[in-house]
This record gives C-alpha cells, structure tokens and sequence, in this order.
C-alpha cells in the first residue's frame, strides 16, 4: 500500500531508508565535501528569465516546475539527476493533501532533502496525479538548496517583478458577488469565471 498511515507525534520522517533498516547509509558519506564543477554551478544560479515567473491570485510569484526540471537537466544532463523518495506517499484526510520526503541525488551525490506535498484541490484528482505534484514540490524545495530561482526568495526581486510585470485587479464574483483584488500578469487575458474584472487597482 502506497498509503502510509499518520505518524506518532515525533517519528522522525526524514530518515534515509538504509538507515531505518539498519544497514550502512552510504548516501550520506562526503556531503558537502565539494563544490559541484564551475560550469555545473553556472547552469544552476544563472538568473532566472522574467517572462518564465508566473504570479498567483494572491501575489505569490512561482516558477513553474517543468522550468526546475529543464535547469537540473541543463546542469546535471538527462539521467545524471533523481529524485528518491524515502517515504511512504502520505494522505492526510482531515485537511486533503499528500505529502512524501524525497532525496535529490545529482552526479550519484545527495544534495539536498524535502518534503514534498500536494494539496487534493478537486474530488477529481486521483491519487497518482496528486503523487506528482508533491514530486514537483520536493524538487522546486530541493532546488533552493543549489540557488535555482533563488530570485524569488528575494523581497527586492518580488516587488520589482510585481511592479513590472503584475496588475492587482479588483474583481466581483459572478454568483456570490464578493469582491476581491487579485493579482495577475499584465500580459495575460482579463480573469474568466467565475470572477469578473472591475477595475485595475493603481498603486
């Protein structure tokens, strides 16, 4: 079953899976004991293209995950990266989300731990779909640790991009007419239903 049950107040639920087993965790030997090679570090710090950020209703920027994945492959190649799961997937009923711990090993080293997790936002989504968007989690989480997109970490980057690119945007819902500003790319198309744009919000 790829469900695990909740865990007791405490349990540990990072550990390696060598480890809780009780046989040698080799994953772990000469963490940090180099540096990754100058063109393998270049790939991953690079600046992040402003047109790849995208903004959520409620001002949050992201990069989307596909983008984590394309510079791991870029600095790592194809094959030269994973993510190891060293969990059992998790469902937590109460407040409908999943969440797993993964690994990411690059070059045959571990780099960096997570927890990734992925709300249940529709009755809709099955099990395996949810499974991947804590993937994607873990990996954009796993990626701070290498500098990727460390951008949108930064106050100064958001304000900047938001100022630049974003648009707050009052905005009326259609059946229970709450009003809300909302966020979104100048560059994209008016909010569709069931919001209804009122007017741009200056600062």
């Amino acid at each position: 079953d790829i469900l695990g049950a909740a865990l007791p107040d405490g349990e540990p639920i990072g550990v390696d899976a060598n480890a809780a087993s009780g046989a040698a965790a080799p994953l772990f030997d000469g963490v940090a004991a180099r540096p990754f090679a100058d063109e393998v570090a270049a790939k991953l710090v690079a600046p992040i293209d402003a047109a790849d950020v995208e903004v959520k209703p409620d001002g949050l920027l992201y990069y989307p995950e596909i983008k984590y994945r394309r510079r791991l492959n870029a600095a790592f190649g194809p094959g030269g990266w994973a993510m190891r799961p060293v969990s059992a997937l998790h469902r937590n009923a109460r407040e409908q989300y999943v969440w797993r711990v993964y690994h990411l090993i690059a070059h045959g080293r571990f780099v960096a731990e997570a927890i990734g997790e992925q709300r249940l936002a529709a009755k809709a989504m099955s099990l395996p779909t949810a499974a991947e968007g804590a993937k994607s989690n873990a990996i954009m989480r796993c990626c701070k640790d290498l500098g990727v997109a460390s951008e949108l970490w930064d106050p100064t980057y958001i304000d900047q991009w938001r100022a630049t690119h974003a648009v707050r945007v009052l905005c009326v819902h259609k059946k229970t007419r709450e009003k809300r500003v909302l966020w979104r790319n100048r560059a994209a198309p008016p909010f569709a239903f069931p919001w209804q744009e009122e007017s741009v919000m200056h600062a």
